[in-house]
């Protein structure tokens, strides 16, 4: 059938139009004024529109989205507060360096200044959070802010931007033929080489030293993050660790990228590794506080740092003995080639590795001897065992973990394994709660052959509990597995002198309701809900779940003692 190419197309079928010309295949958000029927439009173009109770939550899904897929996720928000809740996740992807890209709708620009309805300089609100922030005043504009909105959360070190679509642009219309050429001509310019220089200098001088450095070290160590996961470095890092025979240390999100399992693993000796090396060739992680900052005394005074980042600026501002910027699976490449040609190998009776080795093998009988026990009421440990065991049951492609909490977050840090890349969502660099159930739509939907596993604790949960009707509107294969201690670090934890004055009877501030019914929440929407309080009952609840690959909560009690006020950040609470 032939195309009515004098039919006219508005604001919001020309914006889905662009973002699916653009590559987009999935967005998050909250429909309303005045972005409904750009949500549909969008879907009608191609665009799987996920629609969320709380634009927080769409928020972090996109975020993840971006760093499970490497291509920009997508939020849609209202105009106002809507755009206001959409900057959690959108400073979140920016933190982490995940590209994403908001979309909102905003007042009509005729009546901007006048206090019209949900009335806000969204520009002004998200440019501390963004490497782009744009506005079309047009309908002309849609096609080319769309490409290169998106281009910029991709380019250099990944972040968010943001689109800002006015409500009467979105009411605007023009014709089929004016829209189809608006499109192919943002696609043809977003295709066209950068005619700019390159920016760095040659990496060649910096990968000879590199090299040399860890040819010449007595005690290297490779460390990377989830840059690293996202940058799809794993085949070039774990080519490096087997043909040198350095032992290497993920960070959290990093986990996977080599296998835990690795024989070279030393996150079970992290404290002797890091603070006795005397070379660290750090891959897509930055020395922020999760690193500690790479200064004494956690790390030795001499130790000589080789940083490879996509930012230029982290080099500069880290200033480490080398700094090579680029792609990280690129750069360890070109590693790797410049080692080919003098190799060498630290063998398991080195020094060094014997004592990684050593450390790191005495570590882990002494967890094992803690997780071997079972312990009732539960504490962290016993449960946390058993959901380890279950996951690697699964086998390969291995579940996603989602991991928030305190305590929860922290003890699954160190008892989880992950044995393949991007298997593993936390709180990240900004140590954001909150995070969970987005997080979990994400990977349902970026990686549908996988089982995704929730592992948090009660108040991680509760920022977004709302979201388990999501789940079970798609059908999303999430299992969300509570550790119900009756509040934040494990219900009321004042001392006496804390209790007093003229509120002394109210709950404590980290108190919940004890024992809450998490899971009649999963069954009130037509999920399925489990309570459980022994070892038993929670072998079979996740056996079960995991089978029907169907929304699920498992709501585990607690000991409320059992963890740690603030978890492994007490120093600073």
């Amino acid at each position: 059938m032939a195309t009515d190419t004098g039919a006219k197309v508005d604001g919001s079928a020309l914006a889905g139009r662009a973002l699916a010309a653009a590559g987009a295949r999935h967005m998050f958000g909250v429909v309303g004024i005045p972005v409904t029927s750009l949500a549909s439009r969008a879907a009608a173009a191609g665009v799987r529109f996920l629609a969320f109770r709380n634009e927080q939550s769409a928020g972090y899904a996109a975020a993840a989205y971006g760093f499970l897929t490497g291509a920009p996720g997508l939020l849609l928000t209202v105009s106002g507060p809507g755009c206001v809740h959409g900057l959690a996740g959108l400073s979140h992807a920016t933190a982490n360096a995940w590209p994403l890209l908001m979309v909102s709708g905003s007042c009509s620009q005729p009546d901007a200044g006048k206090g019209d309805f949900q009335e806000l300089d969204q520009i002004a609100a998200t440019e501390p959070f963004v490497k782009l922030a744009v506005k079309a005043t047009t309908i002309a504009d849609i096609p080319r802010l769309v490409f290169q909105a998106l281009a910029a959360t991709v380019s250099g070190r990944p972040g968010g931007c943001y689109l800002d679509l006015p409500s009467d642009v979105l009411h605007q219309t023009l014709t089929e033929s004016e829209a189809s050429a608006l499109i192919d001509a943002a696609a043809a310019d977003s295709a066209k080489p950068d005619p700019s220089p390159p920016k760095h200098k040659s990496l060649e001088d910096g990968i000879e030293k590199a090299a040399e450095l860890l040819r010449r070290a007595e005690r290297p160590l490779v460390v990377f993050g989830k840059g690293a996961a996202y940058a799809r470095a794993e085949d070039a890092i774990r080519k490096l660790v087997d043909t040198t025979g350095i032992p290497f240390l993920p960070t959290p999100m990093g986990k996977g990228v080599v296998p835990d399992t690795h024989p070279l693993s030393a996150t079970a000796a992290r404290s002797l590794a890091i603070g006795q090396c005397d070379v660290a060739l750090v891959v897509g992680a930055r020395l922020n506080w999760l690193l500690h900052f790479g200064e004494p005394p956690k790390w030795s005074k001499d130790v000589k740092f080789i940083l490879v980042d996509v930012c230029e600026e982290e080099i500069e501002l880290r200033k480490p003995h080398v700094g090579l910027v680029g792609d990280a699976k690129r750069v360890v490449g070109l590693i790797n080639r410049e080692i080919k040609d003098q190799p060498f190998c630290l063998a398991p009776s080195h020094p060094w590795i014997e004592a990684i080795t050593k450390k790191a093998k005495g570590n882990v009988l002494k967890m094992e001897a803690q997780l071997a026990k079972d312990v009732m009421p539960f504490n962290f440990l016993t449960p946390m065992r058993i959901i380890r065991d279950a996951i690697l049951a699964e086998g390969s492609p291995a579940p996603i973990v989602v991991s928030e909490g305190a305590n929860t977050m922290d003890v699954g840090r160190a008892v989880l394994v992950q044995n393949e890349p991007r298997t593993r969502l936390d709180a990240g660099t900004w140590g954001t709660m909150g995070v969970g159930l987005g997080f979990c739509v994400a990977a349902a939907v970026a990686e549908p052959d996988r089982l995704v596993v929730a592992v948090e604790g009660d108040s991680g949960f509760g920022f977004s509990a709302m979201e388990v009707e999501t789940l079970v509107r798609y059908q999303l294969p999430v299992v969300a597995i509570v550790f119900n201690n009756n509040g934040v670090y494990g219900g009321d934890r004042r001392s006496p002198d804390e209790i007093t004055g003229p509120y002394k009877d109210d709950p404590a501030p980290t108190s919940f309701v004890p024992a809450a019914a998490y899971h009649k929440m999963m069954e009130a929407f037509g999920g399925k809900g489990y309570l459980v309080e022994t070892p038993d009952e929670l072998k079979s609840a996740l056996s079960e779940s995991f089978r029907a690959r169907k929304p699920a909560v498992i709501n585990i009690i607690i000991d409320p003692y059992a963890g740690a006020e603030s978890g492994r950040m007490q120093h600073k609470n």
